[in-house]
């Protein structure tokens, strides 16, 4: 993936991103999503909130079709600081592994109370990124 460099330091800095599937009634859903950029790919960990079933939704969606929409935004009331990065392309469920350790550099918390997991794992095929200003302007 060649994003320019300001679109991964987006990805890099921004703390949520929204991760866009289609449910079991084919329907898309949007889920706000801690996230780490390791490796190349996306990672983001199911944690230890509350489910109602032994194995979350959505990860039952994307077993079931697990291409997605991973979207990251700096919204700004400047809006020459306007800028967004979409990723897609298939979602991949790892057991807990190296990639955790990128999460919890990014998010204390995962340090102490570390992820049942597990990791989801999406490797962009595609993305497009806007910005309203660009390099050479304030």
């Amino acid at each position: 993936m060649d994003l320019p460099d300001w679109a991964v330091e987006l990805l890099e800095t921004e703390r949520v991103g929204r991760l866009g599937l289609l449910d079991e009634d084919e329907q898309p859903r949007v889920l706000v999503v801690t996230y780490a950029l390791w490796e190349g790919a996306i990672w983001s960990a199911v944690d230890r909130k509350p489910k109602r079933a032994a194995e979350p939704a959505r990860v039952e969606r994307l077993r079931r079709r697990p291409s997605v929409s991973f979207l990251v935004d700096r919204y700004d009331d400047d809006w020459s600081r306007l800028a967004w990065v979409e990723l897609r392309g298939p979602v991949s469920i790892e057991p807990l592994g190296p990639a955790l350790d990128a999460l919890a550099a990014k998010y204390p918390r995962y340090v102490t109370e570390r992820p049942q997991g597990p990791l989801l794992r999406l490797v962009p095929e595609r993305y497009g990124c806007w910005r309203a200003s660009q390099p050479d302007q304030p």
